[in-house]
């Protein structure tokens, strides 16, 4: 793994298989790294696989939402997780989604304050809602994101989205996951 990126000592269990060795090359290229998070999860490949099924599911599947909303929601919740992992890495990705550093940062610090359309406030209420106070949910919220322009299919998206960065702000937070040195400089 080269530098440590967790405060975990997990070694590895047996070499990685072709496919994830091909998977880890693609974000070479993609990317020009590997994300540490997946680095992390390697130890055991069957993680490693639900894990990204997952992530890739929610964020590059097909969804009523965008790319960059998702990525959005992703950086609201990491910053009431103050998750600095997710918040480094999803940070970036708003930053060069958007193209304007600007909205990145200012994601990361209050979404709150930033030029975002009515339709993405209310969005973002919602997952950040879900994240404070999951119990205070009620029709009244999910109404408020039909009355939004969001489906019935967008709100499950957009709740499976925040609630998959609470679980990996919680790991990351656990195991003092560190994000590649290399988001810090992207989209600047």
């Amino acid at each position: 793994m080269g530098e440590k990126v967790t405060a975990l000592d997990l070694a590895q269990e047996g070499e990685l298989s072709d496919a994830t060795k091909a998977y880890f090359a693609k974000c070479e290229e993609k990317l020009g790294l590997v994300p540490n998070v997946l680095l992390t999860y390697a130890f055991n490949e069957k993680k490693l696989r639900a894990f990204t099924d997952m992530y890739n599911d929610l964020m590059l599947g097909d969804s009523g939402l965008s790319k960059l909303e998702r990525e959005m929601i992703a950086v609201a919740v990491s910053s009431v997780n103050h998750c600095y992992y997710c918040l480094t890495a999803h940070g970036a990705a708003v930053r060069q989604l958007s193209g304007d550093p600007a909205l990145g940062e200012m994601m990361v610090m209050n979404y709150r304050a930033a030029d975002l359309s009515a339709k993405q406030k209310a969005m973002l209420d919602f997952a950040v809602k879900l994240t404070e106070r999951p119990e205070t949910i009620e029709e009244a919220d999910r109404q408020g994101l039909r009355d939004a322009g969001f489906s019935d299919r967008d709100i499950w998206d957009i709740a499976s989205t925040a609630a998959f960065f609470n679980m990996s702000n919680r790991v990351a937070a656990a195991i003092d996951m560190r994000p590649n040195a290399e988001y810090h400089a992207m989209a600047r």
